[in-house]
């Protein structure tokens, strides 16, 4: 399974700690490549695309926050982002809302970011006809106000 990864400055050193812990899958890095200060939505689009082009299942973006970068993921047409904090916020995300970006705070310890990132891309959308219909909605809508 191909994921791609994107990160500013302050999520550089938990972009690499996923990177080198999560080896059992394809990891596309979108950047940045240092900690030196960048602009979160460049790398955030980067990722969207990979994501809008089917070249990847899965994104993970991080930024300071989680916040910013997840806001600008959803720029993205066909992005789903959440930014997660918990574990059980991360199986909720694709049970419900079949999410294809996860965004985490530059502050998650690794260990929980790797806990995290496993459990999103381990869940599977439950396919629920509620959850399609209200997914549905909001692609539609999508569609119609198309920038």
């Amino acid at each position: 399974m191909k994921i791609a990864i994107a990160s500013d400055h302050r999520g550089f050193q938990l972009k690499k700690e996923l990177i080198n812990n999560l080896v059992d899958y394809e990891i596309i890095d979108c950047g940045t490549y240092s900690s030196e200060s960048v602009d979160y939505p460049d790398y955030a689009f980067i990722l969207g695309e990979k994501i809008k082009n089917k070249e990847v299942a899965f994104g993970i973006a991080i930024c300071g926050s989680g916040i910013g970068i997840s806001i600008a993921c959803n720029k993205v047409k066909s992005v789903r982002c959440a930014k997660v904090s918990t574990i059980e916020e991360a199986e909720t995300t694709r049970l419900d809302n079949d999410s294809n970006v996860i965004a985490l705070s530059s502050k998650t310890p690794p260990l929980d970011a790797i806990k995290i990132v496993k459990k999103f891309l381990e869940t599977p959308f439950s396919n629920l006809e509620r959850h399609l219909k209200r997914i549905n909605k909001i692609t539609e809508y999508e569609d119609k106000h198309e920038r």
